[in-house]
């Protein structure tokens, strides 16, 4: 962690992190109204107690289903609009574009994490991102953020090095409090090295570009 004075954040994914992502055929679709959210197990508590200790909670999500004709925009503000309502979230940063774009902000570039740093004069060294695919652990480590990545079943852990794996939100948000508070628990087993993960799902490449999602 670094020694700044400036306020340190999460960063979270949406689908699959914060909210139950419909599986259809082994294939991950985001909902398509906010009457559809199902806001996963834990996930409240998990950004009150983040909120407690001083981290900004801010969501960074691809929604690019709205570039490719089959969500509006309007369905996805909708969507947010209750996420902020009903969640101790900061705020929500969102690209809606698609990789043809060459956009600077659709994940795994850091773009929406840089966007989100500069308007809240964040210190990104000493921030988090939790996400479930790797894209998201791609992002954060382009920002010099401490990942999370959540076993989701379909996030593609070969294809990235997170820092941390967890099951899900409440998991990761515990273990950022002990990061920040080592002398209240020990540093949980887990830790992987950057740049040097082990194990039989390591990638030998990160961050490839399949065509989807």
């Amino acid at each position: 962690m670094t020694g700044s004075l400036k306020q340190r954040a999460v960063f979270l994914d949406r689908d699959g992190v914060l909210i139950r992502t419909p599986v259809r055929g082994g294939t991950p679709h985001p909902v398509e109204s906010a009457g559809q959210v199902e806001i996963l197990p834990g996930v409240a508590g998990a950004l009150r107690m983040l909120a407690g200790h001083g981290l900004a909670r801010i969501v960074v999500t691809n929604q690019p289903d709205v570039r490719r004709g089959a969500q509006t925009r309007e369905a996805v503000e909708e969507i947010h609009a209750r996420l902020l309502r009903e969640l101790s979230l900061t705020d929500i940063f969102t690209c809606y574009h698609d990789d043809g774009d060459e956009c600077a902000c659709r994940k795994p570039k850091p773009g929406l994490l840089l966007d989100a740093a500069r308007r809240y004069d964040l210190d990104l060294a000493g921030s988090f991102l939790v996400g479930d695919r790797w894209r998201d652990i791609g992002a954060g480590e382009a920002a010099g953020c401490t990942t999370f990545l959540v076993r989701s079943g379909y996030g593609r852990p070969e294809l990235c090095r997170p820092d941390y794996l967890v099951a899900g939100m409440p998991e990761a948000a515990r273990r950022i409090v002990e990061l920040l508070n080592p002398d209240e628990g020990s540093d949980p087993r887990g830790r992987l090295a950057r740049h040097g993960r082990q194990g039989p799902d390591a990638g030998t490449a990160p961050f490839p570009n399949p065509a989807r999602p």
